[in-house]
């Protein structure tokens, strides 16, 4: 007969530590092993681009051109077509155009144009224009604050069939004065134009090749490509954008910016509007002018056969004033409908430089 001491365990096996009197016996845990998932690769965004052309114009931008460069050959790695990188230097008296030549040795998708003098952004666009080679076309300005991320947002937008996207910097790093102008300018290019885009002047667009094509910017008129787009039958659309405070540099844009707009804004309801048709334009200006004019002699001439004196009568002048600026406003109207200024001859800009 065994005593306790020499009894075994139930369940342990020979060779096993026997369990001490009061004890529960212990059992290590196996170790579980996790075999790691394999990374799923990301498949590129299709669209129905061959390629795409980002324009970038710049003036004194040095700084901010490598990151920038950087950020949108980042955002563009998980899009499947082709894509260049298209500087415009406008005129930079700085370093500008030094990085852009070293961006175009360390990658041939880079090209730059490079002013003699500063034409202005207009000029600086339509010559990226003429210039790039995508079916598809996206701007942006080169002071970081616009997000390269945003790229794929218009593109896929402009892939549902839209010919124009425009970007709307819902929520805006700018000074409180630029960003109060900016929503009255808006609200008034939206009543005259009819063309209902919350940052009209937003750099952030996308574009289908037959509209950078088509369209031709001079003076200040890249803040109205939308109109001139709509205006030719375009389809126009907005999406949200991301935007940043400033980096590097100072803004290139003063209070007159906000004068310039309202006649830029006149220049491109008559070239939108009455560009084939002025005589309606002077016309209606005409005839309102020489209806006030023949109103106010008439009473005039009224007031004569009354027996009224009319030497030290004003309203007199007036009415003579009326008359003429009416006739004035038919003349004008009709050396437009003669003239209809729809020249075909493109101003020539000076390049300094160019790969």
């Amino acid at each position: 007969m065994k005593t306790n001491d020499e009894v075994t365990p139930a369940g342990n096996s020979e060779g096993r530590q026997e369990r001490r009197p009061g004890k529960k016996p212990y059992y290590r845990p196996r170790k579980k092993y996790y075999k790691p998932k394999p990374k799923e690769e990301s498949t590129p965004t299709k669209l129905d681009f061959r390629k795409v052309s980002i324009v970038i114009p710049l003036f004194n931008e040095y700084e901010s051109l490598k990151p920038l460069y950087l950020a949108i050959k980042k955002s563009i790695n998980d899009i499947s077509c082709d894509f260049e990188i298209l500087f415009v230097d406008d005129g930079s008296t700085d370093k500008s155009l030094y990085v852009l030549k070293e961006l175009g040795r360390e990658d041939k998708r880079v090209k730059y144009i490079s002013f003699k003098k500063n034409y202005g952004k207009a000029a600086a666009l339509q010559v990226g224009f003429n210039k790039a080679s995508g079916d598809a076309v996206i701007t942006m300005d080169a002071d970081l604050q616009d997000d390269p991320a945003e790229i794929i947002n218009l593109l896929n937008e402009l892939n549902k069939g839209f010919d124009l996207v425009s970007g709307w910097k819902k929520k805006r790093f700018d000074p409180i004065v630029k960003r109060v102008s900016s929503k009255f300018f808006n609200w008034i290019n939206r009543i005259f134009t009819g063309v209902k885009l919350h940052d009209m002047n937003c750099g952030l667009k996308a574009y289908r090749k037959d509209v950078v094509k088509s369209v031709r910017l001079y003076g200040e008129l890249h803040r109205f490509v939308p109109v001139l787009a709509d205006w030719q039958g375009f389809t126009v659309s907005e999406v949200v954008v991301k935007h940043h405070p400033r980096r590097y540099g100072k803004t290139k844009y003063g209070i007159s910016r906000f004068f310039k707009g309202f006649v830029d804004l006149i220049t491109v309801l008559f070239t939108t509007r009455y560009i084939k048709r002025p005589m309606h334009l002077f016309g209606f200006l005409g005839a309102l002018a020489f209806f006030i004019g023949l109103l106010v002699n008439a009473f005039l001439t009224y007031e004569w056969f009354m027996g009224k004196p009319l030497s030290n009568r004003p309203l007199l002048l007036l009415g003579a004033l009326m008359i003429i600026v009416g006739v004035q406003f038919f003349a004008v109207g009709l050396l437009g409908e003669i003239l209809v200024h729809n020249s075909s001859d493109e101003k020539e800009y000076i390049i300094k430089d160019k790969n």
